[in-house]
């Protein structure tokens, strides 16, 4: 991470594997095998999208176990909330397709922007309200 996005520090890291411990949480209730199977049936521009809801509520819940853990074990500290968010911003497909080739195909992000990544990891991260992690209701486009 640091090397080829320059993302770096303890609570960067941290937020990227709560990232992949929200898509198991994602299994656990569900939602992973339910959205899968949506996938499916759907082409591969909306499949997309529907992967990008994935990816936004598993930032999410990277955001929940943060704000738990820092209330438990007051874990956060001075630069952590700067460290994950600035992973989250380059880590969006609009920042990594640019990056690569200079350009963005939105229709082909399966991961969500810098700016909804972020978004959802924040969200996250101030309320630890796991039930304010609905990525699959609101309209894409306010995602």
């Amino acid at each position: 991470m640091r090397q080829q996005l320059g993302a770096d520090g303890d609570f960067a890291y941290a937020y990227v594997i709560a990232h992949e411990v929200g898509h198991h949480v994602q299994y656990l209730l569900g939602t992973l095998s339910a959205a899968h199977q949506q996938m499916a049936r759907v082409s591969e521009a909306e499949a997309n999208k529907i992967s990008v809801r994935l990816e936004l509520q598993a930032d999410f819940y990277a955001g929940v176990w943060a704000y738990h853990d820092n209330q438990r074990f007051a874990s956060l500290e001075d630069g952590d909330i700067e460290e994950a968010l600035g992973a989250a911003s380059v880590i969006g497909d609009d920042y990594l397709q640019k990056k690569a080739q200079g350009y963005t195909i939105p229709e082909s992000f399966n991961h969500g922007r810098s700016d909804q990544r972020v978004k959802w990891l924040k969200r996250g991260l101030t309320t630890g309200n796991v039930s304010l992690g609905d990525t699959f209701s609101p309209n894409y486009a306010a995602l």
